[in-house]
């Protein structure tokens, strides 16, 4: 959810990107520093190139956490 949280970001700040993608294709993000999830995500991409289906690629990073400062205080 990460992934799609910060390629959603990605778009919204840079909306030209979203013309790079062939219509009909299927969205494949590989993360870089996630080796499990990149090979999960491998095999996703390969089945779509099996069946004929445009692949368009992504590759990042795993955003890191971002630590909230709010303090919940009980009354």
């Amino acid at each position: 959810m990460d992934l799609h949280a910060e390629w959603m970001k990605c778009t919204f700040e840079n909306p030209d990107v979203l013309d790079r993608i062939p219509k009909g294709a299927a969205l494949v993000i590989l993360p870089e520093d996630d080796k499990e999830l990149y090979e999960e995500n491998y095999r996703v991409l390969e089945e779509n190139r099996k069946k004929g289906i445009p692949v368009f690629v992504v590759t990042m990073r795993m955003p890191k956490p971002q630590i909230s400062n709010i303090e919940i205080i009980a009354a």
